[in-house]
């Protein structure tokens, strides 16, 4: 046998096994963990978890938060993908790599970040202070104080701020491989910018804007550390899903982490297929 041909099966066999391994040893078994642990729960038990008030809060939160976030930076990451792909400008790689920054930065060092810009004595809140002429304007209109953590917006500008490069690097690549003929053809025949992009360039972007959304929502969810900062984890007000989940562990009530862990999960599961489902009817309608 060639010695090439040895080197590519034992390269085939290297990958199969990797993943096989990550399949199984890093998703596979925990997860399996998770649904045997509320298997053995009783049912009842586990409604009764499950309908608390304090969870059913949290979960509100997260999900009303996540999906905010979520429609906010598909059109955020759309404008910045379509930025930073037709148009030169100074700064433009620095730009594109700040975009990597979420992935990068500790959500814990970019927590105590906004904390220190956003916080009841961050940066901010000393411009908007009483005593400077824009607190005294805005004291005139009833807004006194400027504390941005502890809120429900709070929640969401940190779930925003880890879930955009989702949007933006999933449409970039689709944005950039559009061939500039489509349009064109489409100035060609008479069609405006803006039916160009409605009715050409948009449609072929769906997969991608969808891809991220779910992506997003998805990251948004199970988002814990720079939440943790910057949310104040106030009881029905600002304690979100993953926090209530760590809260539950650290009173080692395992049984009503273990629960909600789970409607995350199912949550989860049930984004990526109805995403895969969309990405496979929409090839499918545009195959011929």
């Amino acid at each position: 046998m060639p010695k090439s041909s040895r080197w590519e099966r034992w390269g085939g066999r290297s990958l199969i096994l990797a993943i096989a391994l990550y399949a199984f040893g890093v998703v596979g078994f925990p997860l399996l963990a998770l649904l045997r642990a509320a298997w053995l729960q009783p049912a009842d038990d586990l409604r009764t978890l499950l309908t608390q008030e304090l969870a059913i809060e949290a979960f509100k939160l997260s999900l009303t938060a996540s999906v905010g976030a979520a429609i906010f930076n598909t059109f955020l990451g759309l404008l910045l993908a379509w930025i930073l792909v037709r148009y030169q400008f100074p700064g433009k790689r620095l730009a594109d790599a700040l975009i990597d920054l979420p992935f990068a930065m500790s959500g814990v060092v970019a927590g105590i970040a906004l904390f220190s810009l956003y916080g009841p004595n961050g940066t901010i809140a000393q411009i908007w202070a009483p005593e400077t002429p824009l607190g005294r304007l805005l004291a005139q209109v009833g807004i006194e104080d400027f504390n941005f953590t502890a809120s429900q917006l709070g929640v969401i500008f940190a779930m925003v701020y880890v879930t955009l490069p989702f949007v933006v690097r999933t449409v970039q690549p689709v944005l950039a491989e559009l061939e500039p003929e489509l349009e064109e053809v489409a100035a060609t025949l008479g069609a405006t910018p803006s039916q160009t992009f409605w009715r050409v360039l948009f449609p072929q972007l769906i997969p991608a804007l969808v891809t991220g959304f779910s992506l997003a929502l998805a990251r948004g969810l199970g988002e814990y550390g720079l939440v943790t900062i910057i949310s104040g984890n106030i009881p029905y007000k600002t304690l979100v899903a993953t926090v209530y989940v760590y809260q539950r562990f650290e009173e080692f009530d395992i049984s009503g982490a273990t629960a909600v862990s789970l409607v995350l999960l199912v949550v989860s599961l049930l984004l990526l297929a109805i995403t895969n489902s969309l990405g496979l009817w929409f090839r499918l309608s545009h195959k011929y």
